[in-house]
């Protein structure tokens, strides 16, 4: 009976794995370019900052150096909780300081929520609102790809994330890696096929109607999915543009590292509870391959959860003395799986090379199989702390400009 369920339990998972592995091969080609248009859209900028006065200087000189009219946009920091000098360095900035003060409701999510509802009791109104966190760079030229976006009729962008620190340490390389990867075979695909792409908590642009219309409502740790699964609901899916650059600054530890992640976990596993099923079940009923293949995305943590405790089972039951009990999908077909794994295996180095990625970056690639390895106990820890709602903050004190990163980029 054992024997039979772990085996139901790897060709689901095998089929997924195929599955994506498939969407890959639609991340090799980039469409023709969009129409484009004049400067037209307003844009309320909105930083999301915890005691964040170390990094938070750099981004608005970052922001007030975008090529695209002054008058059309403007920043407000979201101070949340700050006991530091965010709000002061903010106004000497000439930004917006908008201080919040909520012990209780603490992250992300709420911070948004608040703001936006302080947003929409300002004289002036905007066509759209954008969202970046405090540590964050963007190039010249988001704002002009956000705009044309909106008037090519998007209602929810998701901007091209990268890291403003990838040779940092083995685990900024790793990020980086991950985001490569994502950007390029998991995100353009589904662009390129019409499918929803999937937000990604910073460089995301939303319209101001739908904001008004739905609300934010996404307070849980993982904001950006929650908002993801709310849009594919109502048949919005977020695109995805591939020339709108945002850097992300990581942490450099793996104790910071894990921490962060489990957040992300945690925050998963909620979203998935709520949102996967009714929305596999939408799919179905309506033949939404987006809805679909959403859902499958919210289903990915127990993806991770499942094929981790299943394959220690397997490799327990290999190891242990005797004939082994459990019968594996590998020894049904060894080439077959042995040319999955390693297809699945060879799409991170593929990505760096089609990004274009610094030639240090490939070293890391050594140790980045421990990085990813390490998703199974983080995710395993994250399945029982589920209901932790806890918002951790990362914290930020080195600072990196804009230019800075771009010269790395090119040596």
């Amino acid at each position: 009976m054992l024997d039979n369920v772990i085996l139901v339990i790897q060709v689901v998972l095998a089929l997924i794995g195929v599955y994506q592995l498939f969407l890959t091969c639609f991340g090799w080609y980039r469409v023709k370019a969009k129409p484009q248009f004049a400067p037209q859209k307003s844009f309320a900028i909105l930083v999301a900052a915890h005691n964040e006065e170390q990094v938070v200087g750099a981004l608005i000189d970052n922001l007030k150096k975008l090529d695209y009219p002054k008058e059309l946009y403007d920043v407000f920091v979201i101070c949340d909780n700050c006991t530091d000098r965010t709000a002061d360095i903010t106004r000497s900035k000439g930004a917006y300081a908008c201080e919040r003060h909520n012990l209780k409701l603490r992250g992300k999510g709420y911070a948004i929520e608040w703001m936006l509802k302080e947003l929409w009791k300002k004289p002036r109104s905007y066509d759209a609102i954008v969202m970046f966190d405090a540590d964050n760079l963007v190039n010249p030229d988001y704002l002009t790809l956000m705009n044309n976006d909106l008037c090519n009729g998007s209602k929810v962008i998701q901007a091209y994330l990268d890291t403003k620190n990838p040779n940092d340490s083995w685990i900024t390389a790793a990020y980086a890696v991950t985001y490569w990867y994502c950007n390029r075979l998991w995100q353009l695909p589904r662009q390129n096929l019409g499918l929803a792409n999937f937000l990604g908590g910073t460089g995301m642009c939303f319209d101001t109607n739908l904001l008004k219309e739905i609300g934010w409502g996404a307070t849980s740790l993982v904001e950006d999915l929650e908002f993801t699964m709310r849009c594919v609901q109502r048949g919005i899916n977020p695109t995805f543009n591939y020339d709108a650059k945002v850097y992300d600054e990581k942490p450099l530890t793996f104790k910071a590292s894990a921490k962060q992640r489990l957040r992300w976990m945690q925050g998963h596993f909620d979203v998935a509870r709520r949102y996967s099923f009714p929305l596999l079940w939408q799919g179905l009923k309506e033949g939404s391959w987006s809805k679909l293949d959403t859902g499958l995305y919210a289903l990915n943590v127990y993806n991770v959860l499942i094929g981790s405790l299943v394959t220690i089972v397997l490799w327990t039951d290999r190891i242990t003395p005797g004939l082994p009990y459990l019968q594996s999908l590998f020894d049904y077909s060894p080439p077959l799986f042995m040319t999955i794994g390693i297809l699945s295996f060879i799409q991170f180095p593929l990505a760096l090379i089609i990004e274009k990625a610094n030639w240090k970056t490939y070293l890391y690639l050594i140790p980045f199989p421990l990085f990813m390895l390490s998703w199974w106990p983080i995710t395993v820890y994250a399945f029982f702390t589920q209901n932790n709602k806890q918002w951790s903050h990362t914290e930020h004190t080195r600072v990196i400009r804009l230019e800075e990163v771009q010269s790395k980029q090119v040596s």
